[in-house]
């Protein structure tokens, strides 16, 4: 019994990642200037900017890289 459910368990995650990309799909409303929604000239994304995040979490994984590698070196050699 506990084999068939791990198989069950498994197809149907299998069958849920397979779906879930068409099911949860969102679809963007057509710019209308009468209600002032949708997209309009906006990129997508809304035109936030990424940049300044982006170089903290690249500066941070750097760190913790370097961080990870000085700490395996100082285990062996002592």
């Amino acid at each position: 019994m506990n084999s068939q459910m791990k198989t069950l368990t498994k197809i149907i995650a299998v069958l849920f990642l397979i779906a879930a990309p068409f099911v949860l799909t969102a679809q963007s409303q057509l710019y209308n200037s009468g209600i002032g929604g949708g997209e309009g000239s906006n990129p997508m994304g809304g035109g936030a900017p990424i940049t300044g995040s982006f170089m903290i979490l690249l500066s941070l994984g750097i760190g913790y890289g370097a961080k990870k590698v000085y700490d395996i070196r100082k285990g062996v050699v002592e």
